[in-house]
């Protein structure tokens, strides 16, 4: 069944102005002019390639641990969904934290590391995967001997509460 929505191959990081408050001048990519413009009312579909967008390092992220932000509301424009990429180097960690609202699968791809949740510490490894409901406590750190990679999809994208 094909869908009738607009598709744009994109060779470019179009919205990498947009993350400049997070932007690590040393690994940005310089943008380039791209004539499509993304706005909250107006979102296409698109395809991009990994290498295009760069590794960041948000806050409360600390010793290497860099994410590439693939799809999220400054990104694509998405309104429920952010998911990215992550790198921890060994040694790099995330601070203790838990969300509001929002729910987290992360996914590991390579390495080892150790995964903190609701006060207890768990090996992590290629192929395990994690589902983190609101509320919880959680942090995940590399504690292996080589870059320990995975996928972090969030969903919704902020953590504010909506009154009901």
């Amino acid at each position: 069944m094909a869908l009738n929505m607009p598709v744009i191959v994109v060779s470019a990081p179009i919205w990498l102005k947009s993350l400049s408050h997070y932007r690590n001048r040393k690994t940005a990519v310089p943008p380039r002019r791209i004539d499509i413009a993304m706005t909250a009312d107006r979102r296409t579909a698109f395809i991009r390639n990994i290498a295009e967008v760069p590794w960041l390092e948000f806050p409360n992220h600390f010793g290497g641990a860099l994410s590439k932000p693939l799809v999220m509301p400054d990104t694509a424009g998405s309104h429920h969904v952010d998911y990215r990429i992550s790198m921890y180097q060994p040694k790099a960690y995330v601070e203790k934290h838990s969300h509001k609202v929002q729910e987290q699968v992360y996914h590991v791809i390579e390495g080892e590391g150790l995964m903190h949740v609701d006060g207890k510490d768990h090996v992590v490894r290629k192929h395990d995967f994690i589902f983190l409901p609101p509320g919880i406590v959680h942090a995940i750190s590399n504690t292996g001997l080589v870059d320990l990679v995975f996928l972090v999809v969030t969903s919704p994208v902020t953590d504010d509460v909506k009154p009901v």
